[in-house]
């Protein structure tokens, strides 16, 4: 059976990486993410993994161990966040190019300057087109279901791409919740075996890695490494009806809250979710017909299935932790945005920047949201396009 027990976000990947005992572990710690090195760490030295653990000098060169042994067929993780996730920059372009089904576990931090070592979205919306899949927590079950379910898709043949598994560094990092431990049997039978598409160390059918490939070829090579992407919304949606008959708890794209007659809504990544859910409970208390939409993957981004929710409703506010500076709202706003475009009837749109470098949002933000959308589509005046919450000005 199930254990329950009481972990943050750290200890409860650690326990998935545990369990699922990859066959190499290459991670440089940095706050907040370190404490998932550290239980891995003592795992393999109390002898509970078989894991090769690895401990380079920084996250760029544990990402090229990644790399190097993914492409030798082995299963790979690693854990990084905020300036560590930056230094890998150069390195996560190549991983996904290599198609190399790495997974990486992120405890979102915001990036300097100023120095901050608080949760914001600000290091993985930087990678968002880096060409890795990504998977936003709510709390510490969804961190650990997510990287269960992270390898099972990344591994799939006709996925073969890496998987980053994001939360919220503190709030959920360093946050103890009750939370269940799946058997370990259980499992190592779920994930199974890797079946790499290649191993560079198989000298009986030699390849090329990383060639040289200008003007002739390159453009075509890059088209072939986006059918990776292009697979996995069905392959995500397959691991996760199989997670829900062996584990029975239900993953998607997305999760909808109190949206079947909502005619205004929230929709948002990660952690934030969980205070905003319940600020939709007491605002139903009252007869408000508001609603909430949690991204779950936000790459590859699931726009007709999003914009099939959406058009129904007066308004939507997309509340973003992170910032495009120079573009038209955040990252989070800009796909929905683009999503509706195609359709005729779509709701009135608005956008939030919260929470950078960790700033706090309470549930009368949330609540000062809903009643502005209330507004909008009572009187159908959108008013300024993007605003910020708890800011001072």
């Amino acid at each position: 059976m199930a254990e329950r027990r009481i972990l943050n976000g750290n200890a409860a990947i650690a326990e998935a990486i545990r369990q699922i005992n990859p066959d190499v572990v290459a991670a440089y710690p940095i706050t907040p993410s370190t404490a998932i090195v550290e239980h891995i760490a003592k795992f393999v030295a109390d002898g509970l993994m078989t894991t090769e653990f690895v401990t380079p000098e920084s996250e760029h060169s544990a990402m090229s161990m990644c790399i190097g042994s993914s492409a030798a067929g082995a299963r790979v993780f690693t854990a990084t966040a905020s300036q560590g996730l930056a230094l890998m920059f150069e390195m996560l372009y190549i991983a996904s190019s290599l198609r190399l089904p790495i997974v990486a576990g992120i405890a979102n931090r915001a990036l300097s300057a100023p120095i901050n070592i608080h949760g914001d979205h600000s290091d993985t919306m930087g990678a968002r087109d880096s060409g890795w899949i990504q998977i936003y927590s709510e709390n510490s079950q969804e961190a650990y279901d997510n990287v269960i379910q992270a390898f099972r898709i990344g591994e799939h043949k006709d996925v073969s791409t890496p998987v980053m598994v994001t939360m919220d560094g503190f709030i959920l990092s360093h946050a103890v919740q009750d939370m269940l431990v799946e058997e370990d049997e259980k499992v190592k039978a779920f994930v199974g075996e890797r079946e790499p598409l290649y191993n560079i160390l198989d000298v009986d059918h030699p390849i090329t890695v990383g060639p040289i490939d200008f003007t002739d070829y390159y453009f075509e090579h890059k088209r072939s490494q986006f059918v990776g992407m292009e697979n996995a919304p069905k392959v995500i949606l397959e691991v996760a009806e199989e997670f829900k008959k062996e584990f029975g708890r239900e993953y998607g794209f997305f999760e909808l809250y109190k949206m079947d007659d909502a005619e205004v809504a929230i929709i948002l990544l990660g952690s934030t979710a969980g205070t905003a859910k319940e600020v939709v409970d007491e605002l139903r208390e009252k007869g408000k017909k508001v609603g909430l939409v949690k991204v779950r993957v936000y790459r590859p981004f699931p726009a007709k299935e999003l914009a099939d929710v959406l058009t129904n409703l007066k308004a939507v506010a997309v509340l973003d932790r992170a910032a495009s500076p120079g573009a038209v709202g955040g990252p989070l706003f800009t796909d929905i945005r683009a999503s509706l475009y195609e359709y005729e009837k779509r709701p009135i749109i608005v956008d939030y920047i919260y929470g950078l470098g960790g700033r706090d949002i309470a549930p009368k933000h949330i609540a000062e949201v809903y009643e502005r959308l209330e507004k909008i589509a009572a009187t159908g005046e959108r008013g300024e396009l993007i605003g910020y919450i708890n800011l001072r000005e």
